[in-house]
């Protein structure tokens, strides 16, 4: 919707979702290692271990959120300020700036909430309950779409707001998302018994504590640096001109749809073997492991097809020009290609984690991104004049070797153990 509205308001609501993206995954790396362990906890049955974890990752949480909040309050404009360059098609680079501006300073107001809910939802999917945040999401969507027509566009009587109707929209969202989820988990507390002892005290056992850290601060810095080096990569590209963020906008959106497939594969591996490991059955957890990865390999192979079927046709539902719209639909085509990739290691890094392989997933992940991929794509950037198209295609072909990688780390099954049975 904010694409109907032109090229500039679109890329200013890229950039910025694009910095939040870094907090999203800040906030999920931060709770996986807890997670983790609650999954371990359910499996053996233990719900005072359950209400401990849950209780540092509301502390996660919190933390989280009032670093992002700080961060993007004092820089944010510098931030957006990083992607934006002169290209080919002459785009107003300072109306971009001003709707990166004000649709920043609107999409704050949803770090508490998402903070909040993630803590909740996490919980409920690492004991079973995937259907609660499922519709709590799907209701957030709906919401999001009718308050986008609205506020975007001006029906209703509403104001015309552009951007700043998409932030509202969003935000309000995010809100009925977390009561959703948070009212439900309170009311089924015989569903979710680690309720009972989890606001009873402030305290965290020490030797708990102390396993959440090991396990969580490599998760957390790992998707710090994975994210922060997703935004550099970006920034590589906006090298390229302006109409490259629009370009990667519309191609990312469109990819994103698709990447639910294996990345809620990844999580489903990730709780369905953690859980079988804290029931002590580690042959059937390598078994179970096995069957899981080759379902989202052939799984993501099947979607890539149909991404490629539709790539040359969504871009161009967006009100921009025709250069942008082929370099989105060149994109997308790339992605679908790579898709089958993107799910071995995908599925490679859920299973490490699911045996607490905190330091291999942190190699296997950022070490990898931030050695090889990012550098790639610096030099290509800014060293040579390779059209981005190529330079993409470049940077992405490093799945291949994460895939090997991915592979040599699962086949040494240092992940196959019980974390919790002591």
């Amino acid at each position: 919707m904010v694409g109907q509205v032109g090229t500039e308001p679109m890329s200013g609501v890229a950039i910025v979702n694009q910095l939040l993206f870094v907090f999203n995954l800040c906030i999920f790396g931060g709770l996986a290692g807890a997670g983790i362990l609650t999954a371990q906890f359910y499996g053996s049955g233990d719900a005072r271990g359950m209400a401990d974890t849950f209780r540092a990752k509301l502390y996660i949480a919190l933390a989280a959120a009032v670093t992002f909040l700080t961060v993007f309050s004092t820089a944010g404009e510098t931030l957006i300020r990083q992607f934006i360059h002169e290209g080919g098609e002459q785009l107003d680079l300072a109306a971009t700036l001003t709707h990166g501006k004000n649709y920043l300073r609107i999409m704050l107001l949803q770090i508490p909430p998402f903070a909040l809910q993630m803590a909740y939802a996490s919980t409920l999917r690492e004991t079973g309950e995937t259907v609660l945040p499922m519709r709590a999401g799907i209701t957030a969507v709906l919401v999001n779409l009718v308050l986008n027509y609205i506020l975007i566009f001006g029906k209703l009587g509403a104001p015309v707001l552009g951007v700043e109707g998409a932030a509202i929209a969003t935000v309000i969202a995010r809100y009925i998302e977390c009561a959703i989820i948070v009212v439900w988990t309170h009311r089924h507390r015989e569903k979710n018994p680690f309720l009972e002892t989890a606001y009873t005290t402030f305290r965290i056992p020490g030797p708990l504590l102390r396993q959440i850290a090991l396990m969580g601060l490599p998760l957390l810095i790992n998707e710090l640096l994975w994210s922060s080096g997703m935004a550099v990569l970006n920034q590589c590209y906006s090298v390229r001109g302006l109409e490259v963020v629009s370009a990667t906008n519309i191609s990312s959106t469109v990819s994103n749809l698709f990447f639910c497939a294996f990345l809620s594969m990844g999580n489903a591996t990730s709780i369905i073997v953690g859980q079988i490991l804290g029931a002590g059955d580690l042959e059937r957890a390598v078994d179970e492991d096995r069957k899981l990865i080759a379902f989202s390999v052939v799984l993501c192979g099947a979607v890539g097809i149909v991404m490629a079927f539709i790539a040359p046709l969504v871009p161009r539902i967006y009100n921009t020009s025709e250069a942008v719209r082929t370099l989105a639909s060149q994109l997308i085509l790339v992605v679908a290609v790579f898709m089958p990739l993107y799910a071995f290691t995908n599925s490679c890094y859920f299973t490490l984690r699911a045996g607490g392989q905190s330091l291999i997933t942190f190699v296997f992940d950022s070490l990898y991104q931030w050695t090889l991929v990012v550098p790639l794509a610096f030099i290509l950037s800014r060293y040579t004049s390779l059209p981005i198209v190529p330079m993409y295609i470049a940077v992405q072909a490093m799945e291949i070797i994460k895939c090997g990688l991915g592979y040599y780390f699962v086949k040494k099954r240092k992940w196959v153990k019980d974390l919790v049975s002591h």
